[in-house]
């Protein structure tokens, strides 16, 4: 007995409704490698003067089927609370700079866990190429 030959699934189209049978429940907003400059640090030559600082955040955002900006969280919106947290004054540790940056991105009421990542540079120069930390927050 010969075996059927397969269906040539290349150019086959999903059936009718198929698209229903998965949906997003978690949509990954993302920024890496963002650049600012903050007055940082708890000893004394770190007071006074700018540092730079990398920057990493993962949003999940409860979202599906977004097809018009509107309906999504608007990865500008990071960098835009990153500098306004900066523009404030000096912050002691990077640990607050991480849990600010966390809690702003909360205003949106669709964003359920923040990642944000915070490298210090010239923390421990020219012996480590950074020193930092990573935080994940979670709405209560």
């Amino acid at each position: 007995m010969a075996a059927a030959p397969l269906p040539d699934t290349a150019s086959a189209q999903p059936p009718f409704g198929a698209q229903d049978l998965a949906r997003v429940i978690v949509t990954k907003v993302f920024v890496r490698g963002l650049k600012v400059e903050a007055q940082i640090g708890v000893y004394d030559h770190e007071h006074g003067r700018m540092q730079p600082l990398v920057v990493d955040v993962e949003l999940d955002v409860a979202a599906s089927h977004c097809e018009r900006l509107p309906d999504t969280v608007n990865y500008e919106m990071v960098g835009e609370a990153a500098r306004a947290i900066v523009a404030e004054g000096h912050i002691d540790l990077v640990e607050t700079f991480a849990e600010r940056l966390a809690q702003a991105c909360f205003t949106d009421p669709r964003v359920t866990r923040a990642r944000v990542r915070v490298e210090k540079p010239l923390a421990l120069a020219p012996h480590a190429a950074a020193a930092g930390v990573e935080i994940t927050a979670v709405r209560a």
